[in-house]
């Protein structure tokens, strides 16, 4: 019999100890993060009268932040709108599957009789029903107009089947319809369910990619507007040199000034765009896609983390441009 070896003394409480100082230090690490992002917000008065207040580099980030907030709602939107669409066309055409039967007018009634019982005997099945002469004239309308003469047409007849949770044999359910009900196609839209989910999802992510597009884009015109404020004003960051300051104290105040104007200038963007979303028409029973793009719910809520995004790419576009000029600078 193998003797467990013995415990190290204190071994337990080490460990304690040691996560204790993990906590500890991260911690600390947070508060220090705080309070870097307070210094940020508070900034420094002497530091920033390097930054223009007004001007066309005001004026271009704040206009840039607004126009790309308001476009990244519709892009968001779009995103979240193409999800739905992919649910409710995958789920609603999963639950339902159509038959046609067609038949001479003599046997019609006989075979749509013989589909109905044999449809009901199936496992999976939920329910079926033959649509009336009217319910498929209101289906052939659109296409054909209002005086399409049904009586005079060999226009086959559909039954409607709606389906249980856990699905049907399709396979078998041909097999045994095409030796009892001659002239019946079973169509359990997977061809037409595939497809168009594909679509809605192919969608979803080119509204995610016009989101990182309009991010990279903010990013770049905040940058050429920091540069283009580092550069107007050159003179005085070498007077701030000549008495000691250092480059990342200078660089902070322009990360400070120009973070807040991303931040501001995307917080109207934003709310323009939910009141653009918002006054759009709501989705109808039709299942419109177009009538259907918005917000739903909860997802009235992702826009609003778009003015902290754009507050971010702002802060680490500024940041990057600012030490990079002022690393050029003579």
């Amino acid at each position: 019999m193998n003797a467990r070896p013995p415990a190290r003394p204190g071994g337990r409480a080490a460990r304690i100890a040691q996560i204790a100082r993990g906590g500890g230090l991260a911690a600390r690490s947070a508060a220090a993060a705080a309070g870097r992002l307070l210094a940020l917000l508070a900034g420094d008065r002497e530091a920033e009268r390097a930054v223009p207040p007004t001007g066309f580099t005001a004026r271009l980030t704040v206009f840039t932040a607004a126009a790309m907030a308001f476009l990244a709602v519709f892009a968001l939107a779009l995103s979240l709108a193409t999800g739905r669409l992919a649910d409710r066309w995958g789920a609603e055409l999963a639950r339902t599957a159509t038959l046609r039967l067609s038949a001479p007018e003599a046997q019609m009634a006989q075979s749509v009789e013989r589909a109905l019982r044999i449809l009901s005997q199936t496992p999976g099945v939920a329910s079926s029903r033959a649509l009336t002469p009217e319910e498929g004239r209101a289906l052939l309308e659109p296409w054909f107009g209002p005086d399409l003469p049904l009586e005079s047409l060999p226009v086959p007849r559909l039954v409607e089947i709606t389906l249980a949770e856990d699905g049907f044999d399709a396979a078998g359910l041909r097999a045994r319809l095409g030796a009892e009900v001659p002239g019946a196609v079973l169509d359990d839209h997977t061809r037409w369910r595939a497809p168009l989910v594909a679509a809605a999802d192919r969608l979803r992510s080119l509204g995610l990619l016009a989101l990182g597009l309009i991010a990279a884009s903010t990013a770049a015109m905040i940058t050429l507007a920091a540069q283009a404020a580092l550069a107007a004003n050159a003179q005085v960051i070498r007077v701030l040199r000549l008495v000691g300051a250092q480059d990342i104290y200078i660089a902070r105040a322009f990360v400070r000034r120009f973070t807040l104007r991303a931040a501001w200038g995307a917080l109207g963007g934003t709310a323009a765009g939910m009141i653009a979303v918002a006054l759009m028409p709501a989705a109808d029973t039709a299942g419109g896609f177009l009538t259907g793009l918005g917000f739903v719910g909860w997802s009235w809520l992702a826009p609003l983390a778009i003015p902290p995004l754009a507050a971010l790419v702002g802060f680490a576009a500024t940041r990057a441009a600012a030490l990079a000029t002022l690393r050029a600078l003579p």
